[in-house]
């Protein structure tokens, strides 16, 4: 088993979990042992057997990776996106997404920022798919940050600020 019980790990686009239990349960192929997690930002609970190869799975990254990427916030560079149709777009942000690397998220949500500046700047408002892509992997992000350094999802955004800021 690649878990144990406490294990703080990504799981899918559910983000943070936290394994609570690994248990027997019947499967329509016969008992399979799972993991129950519990997602960290959400109140419900999910079984899923521990040989699942189809959905990803990782423990968070630690407090020193996560230091480490906050402070190398500044050096990450935007992420290069070229898609203009809604739907290409969409499918791009999707496959950053998934990749379900902290620095990646960072580079996309730069983007995105981006691209929100340069459309204020000429008073037009940012597309509903980046809004949608920007909220996702911030949530991802500070989500598992949160996670690995031991603070309130809510403060994260607010720590990255103090030391970016520090860092200049």
């Amino acid at each position: 088993m690649r878990f144990a019980i406490g294990d703080l790990i990504i799981y899918n686009e559910i983000g943070v979990c936290r394994v609570d239990d690994i248990i027997e349960k019947e499967f329509p192929d016969g008992v399979k042992k799972c993991y129950k997690l519990q997602p960290i930002y959400q109140s419900c609970a999910i079984f899923t057997p521990v040989d699942n190869e189809t959905v990803f799975m990782r423990h968070i990254i630690s407090r020193e990776e996560a230091d480490k990427l906050i402070n190398d916030v500044c050096d990450i560079k935007p992420a290069e996106i070229t898609s203009a149709s809604p739907r290409e777009l969409s499918n791009e942000y999707e496959s950053i997404i998934k990749l379900h690397d902290c620095a990646e998220l960072v580079a996309l949500t730069k983007h995105i920022y981006t691209k929100r500046a340069r459309l204020v700047s000429v008073k037009k408002k940012l597309p509903a798919v980046d809004e949608r892509y920007v909220k996702k992997a911030e949530d991802l992000l500070f989500g598992e940050l949160a996670a690995a350094l031991g603070i309130d999802k809510s403060s994260v955004r607010e720590n990255i600020a103090e030391k970016v800021g520090a860092n200049k």
